[in-house]
């Protein structure tokens, strides 16, 4: 008993400490500029509290600075129970009401990005563990205060901090550099997209309001012409907003997708979709919205799906906000004539993307 007596306060220091550097760690985990994740915690948890564009940029890179600092001070004997206990207390208190909020407005759902890609964690799942390492800081903070060294260094507190802080801004610049494309002074050229089993190139560019060049395969030339039966001509025409990726947007019956390249479930409904469109007569062009992370593997994502698709690869902060923030990928949006019939915009759950709903809503003839 006295071993554990002894050994306890180590323990919960340790514990606590390796907590707060991989949540630090999982906010900028895995892309090795961090840019990508990072940009992905400022617009699904930052954006919806009401911060502006650069706002997130410096709290978020502030945040994971702090954490990072006070996970090391754990570590330290100074100022233990005057500063740096009080301090883990207070970020988890902060980070527990803020998941109750979120709960409460949106559910107990997705991931609460607490150690961001790293390890997912539902908020429910976040709020108990952050209960819990506060009743482990209480109890060390007031039952075994007496054996944490008291000395005081309030100099090296701040510069370990301030250390911290920095390095996320050196290391996770507020704006991703863009290297431009030779032979495109302006930047990147537009990606370049084949129709069958063509190949892809410059997956990684960005695309440009013209939209990307299509290569059409004459074997599958058919399918590229569709006969617009009067039944067809659908609601009254209206602007959908997504014009600027795409110019013909908003003419006739359109399927928009938002993918990630890398996601699992967004190659999943890349195929369903793929499979719809061969067995099913006059189905809907089919566009898609990349995000900007893991871009390389675009290639490899239409080789999954099994047909290639006009496509746009857009910043990871502009397409979450063309998905919108409350929304999550695969996104697939049904438009006709610019009016959005049907937006599946979940990975799993009622706003998951469902190839028999879809079925039935191509098959209507007009909107209610």
């Amino acid at each position: 008993m006295q071993n554990i007596e002894r050994y306890l306060p180590w323990s919960i220091r340790i514990l606590i400490a390796g907590l707060f550097l991989v949540s630090a760690y999982g906010k900028i985990y895995p892309d090795p500029s961090a840019y990508g994740t990072i940009s992905m915690f400022e617009v699904k948890q930052l954006y919806p509290l009401g911060f502006t564009t650069e706002l997130a940029k410096i709290f978020s890179r502030s945040l994971i600075g702090v954490e990072f600092g006070l996970g090391v001070l754990l570590l330290f004997p100074f100022d233990l129970k005057k500063y740096v206990i009080p301090a883990v207390v207070l970020m988890l208190g902060v980070f527990v009401v803020h998941l109750a909020i979120q709960i409460a407005t949106t559910g107990n759902q997705g991931n609460c990005g607490c150690f961001g890609a790293l390890l997912p964690m539902t908020p429910l799942e976040a709020i108990l563990k952050n209960v819990l390492s506060i009743g482990l800081l209480l109890i060390l903070w007031k039952r075994y205060g007496t054996q944490l060294p008291e000395k005081s260094n309030i100099w090296f507190l701040s510069t370990i901090i301030s250390i911290c802080m920095l390095l996320m801004f050196v290391f996770i610049p507020t704006y991703k550099a863009v290297t431009a494309t030779p032979g495109t002074p302006n930047g990147p050229a537009s990606a370049t997209t084949a129709v069958g089993n063509d190949t892809l190139s410059n997956p990684k560019n960005k695309g440009v309001a013209s939209g990307p060049t299509i290569a059409v395969d004459p074997k599958n030339a058919k399918d590229t012409t569709k006969t617009v039966k009067p039944k067809d001509l659908g609601p009254k025409q209206k602007q959908s907003g997504y014009a600027k990726y795409f110019a013909n947007i908003d003419q006739g019956k359109k399927l928009l997708c938002f993918f990630a390249p890398s996601c699992d479930h967004c190659r999943a409904t890349a195929k369903q979709l793929t499979s719809m469109k061969n067995s099913t007569l006059d189905f809907p062009e089919l566009q898609i919205l990349f995000m900007d992370e893991a871009a390389e593997e675009i290639p490899d994502f239409f080789k999954f799906a099994g047909a290639s698709y006009n496509y746009k690869v857009l910043d990871i902060i502009e397409f979450w906000g063309v998905l919108g923030g409350n929304r999550d990928v695969p996104g697939v949006a049904y438009l006709w004539n610019g009016n959005t019939v049907k937006f599946y915009h979940s990975p799993e759950g009622p706003q998951a993307f469902n190839k028999e709903d879809l079925k039935t809503q191509l098959q209507k003839q007009k909107l209610r």
